[in-house]
């Protein structure tokens, strides 16, 4: 008797080379478009901060990729991209000597292996929108902090305290947190060790994500941020959560390429089609 059909997943821990480090991601390898209630119960059920869902196109090494919370649809993800291309150069899917396109909410991403990572082409979005007095009281209080800079970005909050140490330290009003309009807060200040240019932390509870673990679009802001304060480019970035990752990105022009190292750390079937 015949198999019934099934839709390959991985498990794949982005932005790190130790598994059950950086962030978890899975992904999902369609052969046609599914529908989006199916992947966002798909999503539910892996109950990861990001589902990669990637359908093959007519196009080599071209595919449609979106992104789910366990609760929602996101317009730009860097640790589940990153994921996706890690499985197909992992499965043998693409030619490793061209770019991997993917067609997305944010346009076309770009992917490639460079220097023993894997590269991503992300549009920048630096922080350039002011926050009013109230939006600063309202995100400063969540966390107990006092802000040296506060300001939007496209898509989050940016928040940035004097020392280190601060960052690491955050223990976040969830509740009040889920109140302030915007996809997610970025928290971040200059490291104190060698090797790195600037550490942050993200958290996201609108989207169904308390603490995402190594952000990847978060650096789409951290690393313009950072590269004018400091006057570098590339830079280094540290994700200073519980698991902890490495993100490395590069200022150019309008855009900004992040690098990462990804592992596999499970493969499966689902057994629910689209």
């Amino acid at each position: 008797m015949p198999a019934p059909p099934s839709v390959p997943l991985w498990q794949v821990d982005a932005f790190t080379e130790r598994p059950f480090h950086g962030n978890p991601a899975a992904v999902c390898l369609l052969d046609t478009a599914a529908n989006p209630e199916w992947m966002q119960h798909v999503a539910a059920e892996m109950n990861l901060a990001e589902t990669a869902f990637v359908t093959r196109t007519r196009i080599k090494n071209t595919f449609d990729l979106r992104w789910f919370t366990p609760t929602t649809e996101v317009d730009l993800c860097g640790h589940a991209t990153l994921a996706a291309a890690h499985v197909l150069i992992e499965q043998g899917q693409v030619d490793e000597c061209v770019p991997i396109r993917f067609q997305t909410r944010s346009g076309e991403l770009k992917c490639q292996p460079k220097e023993g990572k894997i590269a991503l082409d992300f549009p920048s979005t630096p922080a350039n929108e002011s926050l009013d007095a109230t939006e600063t009281h309202a995100c400063q209080s969540v966390f107990g902090i006092t802000a040296i800079f506060a300001a939007r970005t496209k898509f989050d909050i940016l928040l940035v305290v004097e020392a280190p140490q601060t960052v690491r330290e955050l223990k976040p009003n969830f509740v009040s947190m889920a109140d302030i309009e915007t996809r997610g807060i970025i928290v971040t200040a200059c490291a104190d060790e060698e090797g790195v240019d600037f550490v942050s932390r993200f958290f996201a509870p609108r989207c169904g994500i308390n603490e995402d673990p190594v952000t990847g679009s978060a650096h789409c802001c951290l690393a313009p941020y950072w590269s004018a304060r400091l006057g570098r480019n590339p830079l280094i970035g540290y994700q200073a959560s519980s698991r902890g990752g490495m993100v490395h990105a590069e200022i150019k022009g309008d855009r900004v390429q992040l690098s990462g190292n990804a592992v596999t750390v499970m493969e499966g079937k689902l057994w629910t089609t689209p």
